[in-house]
């Protein structure tokens, strides 16, 4: 017998493989389908108290968190780095501000769309 992890669409299942002889299955009844595990979900962070908001453009890991609540930035200005498929995507100050929260920190798995920070 074997143990696989096998994650579908999200949902991590433990698997046991058994071999038959002859590289065949048994013939016995098929076995109940296995019970997904509680994947270990980030709890959603709520936003801080600014009005401008900082969004990730894609689903990823926070890699670097450039900026600190009080700094003022510029439209354009780096505010968090996001790692998706192995490479580093800037996520910038939609507008020129003050950085009023960070919402996630380094390593963090965020969906599109997330709130990163939050800018007045």
């Amino acid at each position: 017998m074997k143990n696989y992890t096998i994650t579908v669409n999200g949902n991590v299942y433990d698997v046991t493989v058994e071999e038959g002889a002859g590289g065949s299955a048994p013939a016995a009844a098929p076995k109940a389908a296995a019970a997904p595990k509680a994947a270990p979900a980030a709890a959603p962070k709520a936003a801080g108290g600014g009005a401008i908001k900082v969004e990730a453009g894609a689903a990823g890991k926070i890699f670097k968190i450039e900026a600190s609540v009080g700094q003022s930035v510029k439209k354009g200005d780096t505010v968090v780095i996001l790692e998706a498929m192995k490479m580093e995507i800037p996520v910038v100050a939609p507008s020129d501000g003050t950085i009023a929260s960070i919402d996630v920190t380094v390593g963090d798995s965020v969906e599109a769309g997330a709130c990163l920070a939050t800018m007045n």
